[in-house]
């Protein structure tokens, strides 16, 4: 099979994702770069934002951030790390299980959270520019059944 973006005889959609994924990977690099906040890569911003978000109705645990982006473990482990060491996130023992650690925000996350939150906004408005309701929703779909067939 033949993979030619520019003929167009044939393309895959998981060649083509990576593509996409790749782009929106820069795309936020350097828009944290713009800020100030170049420290912050991937989903790093996103993922500050979650906590954030979910993190003031209930305690945030690594598995949760493993399994909201679909991360391992190794990788969420690495990246919390990286949060910790950069001052974003401190993790604290529970009471009832040492083992448990719940990810805090520090006041440098919490005043970077503004600008983060808003960047992401731009970006997502930026990436769904012309993308009618509908096909939106099509591709929801189109990405569900994908998934689907991924965890089969």
């Amino acid at each position: 099979m033949k993979d030619d973006r520019k003929c167009g005889e044939y393309r895959s959609i998981g060649f083509e994702l990576k593509i996409v994924n790749n782009l929106i990977r820069r795309k936020l690099d350097s828009t944290f770069q713009e800020d100030g906040m170049e420290e912050l890569a991937g989903i790093q911003g996103p993922v500050l934002g979650y906590i954030h978000r979910f993190g003031a109705e209930r305690d945030i645990f690594q598995k949760d951030i493993e399994r909201e982006f679909n991360i391992r473990r190794s990788t969420a482990t690495v990246m919390l790390q990286h949060l910790e060491q950069k001052g974003y996130v401190i993790r604290q023992p529970v009471e009832h299980d040492a083992r448990l650690k719940k990810i805090l925000l520090t006041a440098k996350a919490v005043e970077h959270n503004e600008m983060i939150h808003k960047r992401i906004q731009e970006f997502n408005a930026q990436l769904e520019a012309g993308i009618t309701e509908k096909e939106r929703e099509q591709f929801f779909g189109i990405l569900r059944k994908i998934e689907e067939n991924l965890q089969t």
